[in-house]
């Protein structure tokens, strides 16, 4: 079975985010920029795990357009 690149990329790309918000947190003690790159970094995941599943083009784009 052929895997996904876009799953593939965009967990990788979560788990850069969440290592990088790490090291601010533990070195430079950036709380407030941390809390939001991790939110907005692990979204792109979600997002692409939403579309994978989505049940219609249709819906798919009604639920990101409320995000």
């Amino acid at each position: 079975m052929k895997e996904n690149i876009i799953k593939v990329k965009t967990l990788a790309f979560g788990i850069r985010i969440v290592k990088l918000c790490k090291y601010l947190d533990d070195t430079k003690r950036e709380f407030i920029l941390t809390n939001q790159l991790k939110r907005s970094g692990t979204t792109v995941g979600a997002m692409a795990r939403e579309a994978e599943h989505a049940e219609s083009k249709k819906i798919l784009f009604i639920r990101w357009r409320l995000h």
